[in-house]
């Protein structure tokens, strides 16, 4: 079967573009003229330096990531980085507070989904043991009508956050790839996260307590708002940037602790070297082999998204995108046919779910989108239904053949 008859709405690993594609398939034998493939060279060569260097400096520009921030590269996905920012943050809060007892200390999560959920029992896991109160602050299935679904992100009057001076770290998932569960980015809206009530007014001037994003399925789909006020923003690069392997860690200069000077104070687990932000900070990402590839083919579509106007224009695509879909799924939800599992207003832009109320029809959606060469309609297998994916590299002219089937399958009902 050839590409050009497939379409990819996998949530992770997800399609990419072409061209890029193309060009990594000609860096696989000759990277940049050396003779040697990007996977056969050494990761401590001055072409791969310049390399990383050119990726942090589009992360940069794409995201304005301040300078006060750090751009860091490792492996492991977000499931590592649940454990990676447990044992940073409750080193940091332990330097700085040597004489608390951690029994006052708490540590929030803002649950909207699976792996926020994941989160925070990674978090409670680690740290619990230590006295550390790992809290759920907000957690969006009380606002499903069964107190058991992920169907939007908690009203603003649902979160109850712990006090500043005792509060290790506050952590939220900006989109829920399992759920499809997103926070809106405009700060106003409602369903936007709610930066003030956690960090104080913009105004404010203390950092504490450090704000935690999982960005890792929305990752570049738009700006962050307000990303000055993040102290660590991170997001695997499989769903929006290339290959899996890579995870990108936007840290705050002030969480590059020493990891082993905490855990000698007594109560702090000890961290990984592997895992301690400092340790990747001071060794430029270098402190033992990076997911070169992976980086590299990051790089090409980052320099793509450049050449094609930035995350506004980006953004606008996105936007333009999911309206499309959303628009034949409201018809086939007014005419019985299915149900969006996410409320309006909380619904996300990169991952459409959804389910049919007669299973039969759910089977026979499945059998005619691959027979439209519509690949990973699927829904997770943890929640079953069905998600389709519409990351970057689908296009509008994608996502307008996605709602065209759509408009075909409910036209068929009809006449059933």
């Amino acid at each position: 079967m050839e590409r050009n008859s497939i379409l990819n709405l996998n949530p992770g690993p997800s399609s990419l573009p072409l061209p890029v594609l193309e060009e990594a398939a000609r860096g696989l034998l000759n990277f940049n003229g050396t003779g040697m493939g990007i996977t056969e060279i050494s990761h401590r060569s001055k072409e791969f330096q310049a390399l990383t260097n050119d990726l942090v400096a589009r992360i940069r520009a794409l995201l304005s990531v301040p300078d006060t921030h750090e751009i860091l590269f490792t492996q492991g996905g977000a499931s590592l980085v649940f454990s990676t920012i447990a044992l940073n943050l409750l080193a940091r809060f332990r330097l700085l507070h040597p004489n608390l007892p951690l029994s006052e200390v708490s540590a929030d999560y803002v649950v909207t989904g699976v792996w926020s959920k994941k989160a925070y029992e990674e978090a409670k896991r680690l740290v619990q043991h230590t006295g550390v109160n790992v809290r759920i602050a907000a957690d969006g299935r009380t606002e499903s009508e069964d107190g058991k679904s992920f169907q939007s992100v908690p009203s603003k009057d649902k979160y109850q956050f712990g006090p500043a001076d005792k509060t290790a770290w506050i952590y939220y998932c900006e989109n829920e790839t399992v759920n499809g569960v997103q926070f809106a980015s405009a700060p106003e809206d409602p369903a936007a996260f709610p930066l003030d009530a956690a960090l104080g007014p913009p105004q404010h001037t203390t950092i504490d307590p450090p704000l935690v994003a999982d960005f890792s399925s929305s990752f570049l789909s738009r700006p962050i708002p307000q990303i000055e006020r993040h102290a660590l923003i991170y997001g695997g690069a499989q769903k929006n940037i290339g290959p899996a392997g890579l995870t990108i860690i936007i840290v705050r200069k002030d969480l590059l602790v020493d990891v082993d000077a905490a855990h000698t104070l007594g109560g702090c687990p000890p961290c990984p070297l592997t895992l301690s932000f400092q340790t990747l900070a001071e060794s430029g990402s270098l402190y033992n082999t990076p997911p070169m590839f992976s980086m590299y083919v990051s790089d090409l579509v980052l320099k793509d998204l450049q050449a094609k106007g930035g995350l506004s224009v980006v953004e606008e695509n996105n936007r333009q995108k999911q309206q499309v879909v959303y628009g034949v799924l409201e018809k086939m939800e007014e005419a019985g046919i299915i149900q969006l599992n996410v409320k309006p207003g909380s619904r996300s832009w990169m991952n459409v779910t959804f389910i049919f109320h007669d299973p039969a029809l759910g089977a026979r959606f499945v059998k005619e989108a691959e027979a439209k060469g519509l690949r990973g309609v699927k829904g997770h297998r943890s929640v079953g239904g069905f998600r389709l994916s519409l990351y970057n590299a689908i296009t509008l002219e994608n996502a307008r053949t996605v709602a065209g089937f759509l408009e075909e399958f409910l036209a068929s009902t009809k006449d059933d």
